[in-house]
């Protein structure tokens, strides 16, 4: 188990920089890479794992959310891939990362 802190957030409120690399680690898009668990209410939630060198992030998210989020992002194509120019600029600006 990862001694990191971890960090449950919605995709909307992380920094622009964290979402840049969500999209880097996931170019598919986000809903096939969801997990579930329960959250300290006993609720059941489900969100996408996105780890860096500092924080384990859980990323808040529905299915319908993670496809919503894909349709309304100019960085994804029409059949929900990160274009090729927006991998090439976030791989560019977040090499050392």
């Amino acid at each position: 188990m990862s001694t990191k802190p971890r960090i449950l957030k919605d995709y909307e409120k992380l920094d622009t920089n964290i979402q840049e690399l969500i999209k880097l680690e996931y170019p598919n898009g986000f809903e096939d890479h969801l997990v579930m668990f329960n959250n300290a209410d006993g609720n059941r939630v489900s969100a996408l794992p996105f780890e860096t060198n500092e924080n384990y992030y859980l990323v808040r998210m529905t299915v319908a959310e993670a496809q919503e989020i894909i349709e309304e992002d100019d960085d994804y194509d029409d059949d929900g891939n990160l274009t090729e120019e927006a991998q090439e600029e976030y791989e560019e600006k977040h090499e050392d990362e």
